[in-house]
């Protein structure tokens, strides 16, 4: 717990102290402000997990060297191996809850913190609008588009929307213009107000209010894949509607390539970050298990060397996922392997 709380207040300082404080310093309502904060806190919190089992258990295993419990136990006949199995059980504890928290609880709060950020900014500079540009493909085939002046994440609204259908020859055949859309489940929008359908080849326009237009499909998306075109957090996105974009983009012909490894190296992201709690507790327990009685610093930069040491890796396995060098599976999952590697070989010296 401490370590979650000290890991989230340097991340946060680190990440948004400069953007909130300018917001409270150009005029804007203390109490968003706050709320801002209350949002960001869930994705923050979800990465410092494998950090503060890191250092939970370098200070742990340090205490008990200086001591000298581990000398005990290894003197009653306990192996190193019988140490690390309770280290392991609560690393995968750690894991699941880490993962749970990041599906369950840090998606929601991300897009409700990006439509606060906008509220905040139009409360500021006047309205900011959110334009959104979507190409509908059908079996690889561009079938139309959707145009809209603003959207709203948390209320899955488009304001002041435009799709336009086309035929099978590639001739705009329709266009729908309404004031605002309302999400209520895929492929299944709500008109708001009153929409105006024009048929481009006849020439005829038809009023249409609430229901979607007979012998017309709505759009094949969802708030969130317009989100993912946008964000490069992919806190917004669980995992499933994180499979779900790969899948749309995979399937539209102009998609770039690298938004689509991107994609692919968030999604096992999501599986990776918190398995590193797991293999950070499996490294940190040897590594705080000393000769010498060392003082509490020793664990705080031992973390922090590991910890940066670990992000370089993921940071250089995300550059050789968007170029195409590696798998994103392998390239998201290359330091969990070279993190259990190290594992095994601390604990198998640990032990001799």
């Amino acid at each position: 717990m401490f370590g979650v709380a000290i890991f989230s207040v340097l991340i946060m300082a680190g990440s948004f102290l400069f953007e909130l404080t300018r917001y409270l310093a150009q005029g804007a309502n203390p109490v968003a402000v706050i709320q801002l904060v209350v949002l960001l806190l869930p994705g923050v919190v979800a990465k410092t997990f494998s950090m503060a089992m890191l250092l939970g258990t370098l200070l742990a295993f340090g205490r008990l060297s200086g001591d000298s419990e581990i000398v005990a136990l290894r003197a009653g006949g306990v192996s190193l191996r019988r140490i690390m199995l309770p280290v392991a059980i609560f690393g995968t504890v750690v894991f699941l809850t880490a993962f749970s928290f990041n599906e369950l609880l840090v998606p929601q709060a991300a897009r409700s913190a990006t439509s606060l950020k906008a509220e905040i900014a139009a409360a500021l500079n006047g309205r900011t609008d959110r334009a959104a540009t979507r190409a509908i493909y059908e079996e690889g085939k561009l079938r139309g588009y959707v145009n809209a002046k603003d959207f709203d994440i948390a209320a899955g609204t488009l304001r002041d929307a435009y799709v336009l259908y086309l035929a099978e020859d590639g001739r705009e055949r329709f266009l729908l213009k309404a004031p605002e859309l309302v999400y209520e489940s895929e492929q299944d929008w709500r008109i708001v107000g009153t929409a105006t359908l024009y048929d481009l080849e006849s020439k005829t326009t038809a009023t249409i209010e609430g229901a979607w237009p007979r012998g017309l499909a709505a759009p094949a998306m969802t708030p969130q894949s317009l989100l993912s075109q946008t964000i490069t957090d992919l806190d917004a996105l669980s995992m499933s509607e994180t499979r779900q974009q790969i899948n749309e983009m995979r399937a539209d012909p102009g998609a770039d390539p690298k938004r689509i490894a991107n994609l692919e190296f968030g999604y096992w992201n999501k599986i990776s970050l918190p398995l590193a709690a797991l293999v950070f507790g499996l490294v940190g327990a040897p590594l705080g298990i000393r000769s010498h009685r060392a003082g509490t610093a020793t664990g705080f930069w031992l973390s922090v060397i590991i910890i940066f040491g670990y992000m370089m890796v993921t940071n250089v396995m995300s550059l050789f996922a968007q170029g195409g060098r590696l798998p994103a599976s392998a390239a998201s999952l290359t330091p969990i392997g070279v993190g259990l590697l190290v594992a095994a070989w601390l604990i198998r010296k640990k032990d001799q």
